[in-house]
């Protein structure tokens, strides 16, 4: 979402986002034009009509899981963006009783929180090197 029209979404999906992204982001993009969800979310700079770059991860009861915001220069990570959204999903899949540790993806060990797990997540959890 963005102060941007719903025409300057089709053009950066068609033109730009379809080579950064095979296929595009595979999400609808919504137009905020006045800014008033990103005054919602503090991201709405109304001096240059426009919201700063964040990102809000919602869950299905409206409940932010997770945010980031950037300043302009600063681009984002989709595949990142697509890592923690599998990760929310696999979290909720599971009711909250496994965790997804830093920079998971699906296949990879989950950790199953509780007293047992505390001071020993390193046994656990032994992180690809990259």
């Amino acid at each position: 979402m963005s102060a941007d029209s719903r025409f300057t979404h089709k053009i950066w999906q068609e033109e730009e986002l379809s080579k950064m992204v095979p296929g595009g982001v595979p999400f609808p993009m919504l137009s905020d034009a006045g800014g008033r969800i990103g005054a919602a979310y503090g991201v709405y700079d109304e001096g240059a009509g426009v919201d700063v770059r964040g990102r809000f991860l919602i869950d299905p009861d409206g409940v932010i899981q997770a945010m980031e915001v950037l300043t302009p220069p600063v681009g984002r990570n989709f595949a990142e963006l697509t890592r923690q959204v599998q990760a929310f999903q696999h979290v909720a899949k599971t009711k909250g009783t496994e965790a997804t540790p830093a920079g998971w993806r699906p296949g990879d060990p989950t950790l199953k929180p509780g007293p047992d797990l505390v001071g020993k997540v390193w046994t656990v959890w032994k992180p690809k090197k990259e």
